[in-house]
């Protein structure tokens, strides 16, 4: 009997083993609560960095602003984006770049990741996706760096993608913008009332 509970104890903990820390946090938005689960182990430095900013409160009263939309055979495609927009009363120092190649955390539908220039300079801008889009993961064999980096995936909406698509579906302002993102800036953005941590349950 002893041994078989061994046996059996054995092949449980390779399930144990796999899984993968991480903490929740939500965005209470106009449009309802958006759930999101950091992936505090494998991209431990923009979680944390994340963190910093749910925590300091420097996401309170920030906005989502922006939709890229994208025609993928007729289903709703691309992603949102919202955060402190470079405010120097909200920002803190840019943080480490995090690649997909290394922290094996993909742009899923779902995934949140950070906005950036170049390369370490992502602050509090971030992006979360409606679609999967593997364009934006990292691949080391691209001849283009910028391509080579990605852009750093750290966690993915648990509860509340209607609340995403309800965003995403938001008018836009076809005068609004800049070079490339002209056409995508909301007419009224999406203000993001609070972001907390989710207390964690036993």
């Amino acid at each position: 009997m002893l041994r078989r509970f061994v046996i059996a104890l054995a092949l449980l903990l390779p399930a144990v083993t796999l899984a993968q820390q991480t903490t929740d946090i939500v965005l209470e938005t106009e449009r309802g609560d958006i759930v999101i689960a950091l992936e505090t182990e494998r991209a431990p430095i923009t979680s944390a960095n994340f963190l910093r900013y749910v925590d300091e409160k420097r996401l309170d009263g920030t906005v989502f602003y922006r939709a890229m939309r994208l025609d993928w055979g007729g289903q709703p495609s691309g992603l949102i984006q919202g955060g402190t927009q470079f405010d120097p009363e909200r920002i803190l120092p840019p943080i480490a770049h995090e690649p997909t190649s290394a922290t094996g955390v993909r742009h899923v539908a779902g995934a949140i990741s950070m906005a950036r220039n170049e390369p370490g300079t992502a602050t509090a801008d971030f992006s979360i996706l409606l679609s999967e889009m593997p364009g934006l993961d990292a691949d080391p064999a691209a001849e283009d760096p910028d391509r080579q980096a990605g852009y750093a995936a750290f966690g993915r909406v648990i509860e509340g993608m209607e609340v995403v698509r309800a965003i995403f579906d938001a008018p836009i302002d076809p005068e609004a913008g800049e070079g490339w993102m002209k056409g995508q800036m909301f007419a009224e953005p999406v203000k993001i009332v609070r972001a907390t941590r989710v207390a964690a349950t036993d």
